[in-house]
């Protein structure tokens, strides 16, 4: 005889009724997260929320739970919820029809890549909830065949990275065209002043939810980086590879060229890894994801448009193969790993050159990002190299000279108060 599964009572002492309490069984939750207790008794009064929290916190429960436990069965669409990428309504559809597994509740994805007429057969069984980009919204809006005048609750998921790939005015657009009595939440990873902005124009009174507690990247990450030359920057990953063996990782590049060359080459070397980025028709991206979803595949090459889009269980290590610009965005890759309290491991390789960037990581995450080294990997030598750019790697590896007497001393480095570690001078690797 199967042994029975109790019901979490922490959930239910939330408010969350037994239909959802038993799908909260069947995925594995126990215990809520800061975030959902924070946000599901609100929700359940009706409150208008701001909801912050870091990545990997279970935000997609904290607002799916109450909005699917007040929706009427018997009535039309009633809830909306907007994302920023097409990865990210997938996956947000998916949890929510987990969530909902034992209530009568109806939920469709749309976004922009599919074809039109699919998803408006499946606009056409009317849905309680729809899980869509701005864009694809939008044109469903203007088009007349997505109603959103009377629905009862909006959530904007990922609000700044909404905000980020410049869908303000689909969203104003939206938000100002929803003239019912409603419920408005948004909830993202960190919230500036033009999202409050946002929030006083189309919320009403709302709670302030923050159970970010000024920390970007979450302890479970074990982070470090490692000093690689653009031209032993493949070796060092493939020996990274075969040392780690991780079960499922993400490596992240800056570019889509470069993403598509780094698979490829991973591939030629007996890799398990497949791409995915902008280029990707919709169809194949879709399936590379649901294989990677499923473990069928062991690493996942990714430009940006995955590094909020992607809530895969179990992946164990990120790999920056590319440092990123905008050091938010390592913050954001990382979070990719060390979901819900597991462990994760993120690595970067880091040029002589980038060491700026590497500092400026560092200041705004408040921790320094220790180095390491990985066995049996020789740099290359610089005589390997054509004469100018000898010269260049030569340059960049020079000690600065002591000043002349009686020349001016620059000023040291300012630092951030006292709730931050003194700022440090460019990093030199």
């Amino acid at each position: 005889m199967q042994k029975h599964t109790p019901l979490p009572q922490a959930f239910a002492d939330l408010g969350v009724e037994t239909r959802f309490l038993k799908a909260l069984v069947n995925m594995g939750f126990v215990e809520p997260s800061d975030i959902q207790r924070g946000m599901i008794p609100p929700a359940l009064q009706g409150q208008d929320i701001l909801g912050q929290a870091r990545t990997g916190t279970g935000k997609t429960a904290a607002f799916g739970l109450p909005m699917l436990q007040m929706i009427d069965p018997g009535r039309r669409l009633q809830a909306m919820c907007l994302v920023p990428t097409r990865e990210l309504a997938v996956q947000v559809a998916g949890e929510l029809c987990r969530l909902a597994e034992f209530a009568d509740v109806h939920v469709v994805p749309v976004y922009g890549g599919q074809k039109v007429a699919t998803q408006l057969h499946q606009l056409g069984r009317k849905p309680h909830f729809v899980v869509g980009t701005p864009g694809r919204v939008m044109d469903f809006i203007q088009r007349r065949v997505l109603e959103i005048a009377e629905i009862r609750f909006v959530v904007l998921d990922e609000v700044d990275r909404m905000l980020d790939i410049g869908f303000r005015d689909d969203i104003r657009s939206i938000l100002s065209r929803v003239t019912s009595k409603h419920q408005t939440m948004f909830v993202s990873a960190t919230i500036d002043e033009e999202i409050k902005r946002l929030a006083m124009r189309y919320m009403n009174e709302p709670t302030e939810i923050n159970v970010s507690h000024d920390r970007l990247t979450v302890d479970e990450v074990e982070q470090s980086y490692v000093t690689a030359e653009p031209r032993d920057k493949f070796r060092v990953l493939r020996l990274l590879l075969q040392q780690q063996n991780p079960p499922v990782a993400i490596v992240f590049c800056n570019t889509k060229h470069g993403a598509r060359k780094l698979a490829k080459k991973l591939h030629d070397t007996g890799v398990d890894a497949m791409e995915i980025h902008g280029d990707l028709e919709q169809r194949k991206r879709d399936r590379v994801m649901e294989r990677f979803r499923k473990h069928q595949i062991k690493v996942l090459v990714a430009t940006d448009l995955a590094s909020r889009g992607i809530d895969v269980s179990a992946i164990t290590h990120i790999f920056n193969y590319d440092v990123p610009k905008d050091p938010e965005v390592y913050v954001h890759r990382i979070g990719r790993t060390a979901r819900m309290g597991a462990q994760g491991m993120a690595i970067m390789l880091v040029t002589r050159e980038e060491g700026k960037e590497l500092t400026s990581i560092e200041a705004l995450i408040n921790r320094e990002i220790p180095s390491r080294t990985v066995d049996g990997f020789v740099a290359s030598a610089s005589d390997d190299l054509p004469p100018s750019r000898a010269a260049s790697a030569a340059s960049r590896l020079s000690v600065p000279v002591a000043a002349p007497v009686g020349a001016s001393v620059p000023s040291p480095v300012r630092t951030l108060g006292g709730k931050f570690k003194p700022l440090r001078r460019r990093r030199r690797l």
